[in-house]
């Protein structure tokens, strides 16, 4: 049995998990804490706050009780935020306390665009401007081209929870650019793991989304990497070449 736990910032797509457990089938389990979310707003100082130490220290406790073989802190904007040496020193004291491997989904969007091999993206961010902004810069610094970004302007999680699946469709098919060889979509208060094959069947390529991605993350770091059907093509073949990396 895997177990790979999930720090999850309030209540907006969290029962994406569930049905990602479904989705991969026995054998696997995803276990979710909540942490604390003073503020639901996509603004930096706001962001800063949610992926504080206190906050992530506490959940990760709980997830080390759980007996998870991983731990990612599963919020893209509560990372990136900090910029790259700030994210790796908030995954790492993750792992600290939580006392296996342990990852975000900053660094779950770098590590499936190098498993996947490709070098240039686009970006469909929920976020104001400044904010998805900033997850370009982080991209950057991970030597992956971003050919354009667009934000939607959205404040809250709990905005972005209420999407449904065709909005989401059009939204990232909206943020596609040429140039791109996939379109990577930041933020895991968003709907998205019951649409994946649906959102690269409408843009013609490779999609990666949050919540998609915190999950490969989790069963990379616990050594869970079999390939998967009806998840995308990360999980189909991305998983396959993390194994190969490895190897």
């Amino acid at each position: 049995m895997t177990i790979a736990g999930f720090l999850y910032p309030g209540h907006s797509a969290e029962d994406d998990y569930p049905v990602f457990a479904e989705l991969l089938g026995p054998g696997t389990e995803l276990r979710v804490v909540h942490t604390l979310m003073r503020e639901d707003a996509h603004r930096v100082d706001a962001l800063l706050d949610v992926g504080g130490d206190d906050v992530l220290g506490e959940g990760a406790r709980e997830l080390r009780a759980l007996g998870v073989d991983a731990a990612v802190w599963a919020c893209t904007s509560g990372s990136f935020v900090f910029g790259w040496e700030g994210a790796t020193e908030q995954a790492e004291a993750v792992g600290r306390e939580a006392g296996c491997p342990s990852s975000s989904t900053s660094f779950a969007f770098v590590n499936a665009v190098r498993a996947l091999g490709l070098s240039r993206v686009a970006v469909a961010a929920t976020y104001p401007g400044d904010v998805a902004g900033r997850f370009a810069e982080f991209l950057g610094r991970a030597g992956i081209e971003v050919a354009a970004w667009a934000g939607r302007g959205i404040v809250t999680a709990a905005e972005v929870g209420t999407l449904p699946p065709d909005e989401v469709l059009e939204f990232a098919a909206a943020g596609d650019h040429p140039d791109a060889e996939a379109v990577l979509v930041p933020d895991t208060a968003l709907h998205t793991a019951g649409v994946l094959d649906a959102l690269e069947e409408r843009l013609g390529k490779t999609v990666l989304t949050a919540n998609q991605v915190s999950v490969w993350e989790g069963l990379r770091l616990a050594g869970d990497t079999a390939p998967r059907e009806g998840l995308g093509t990360l999980f189909r073949t991305g998983s396959a070449e993390a194994a190969a990396q490895r190897t």
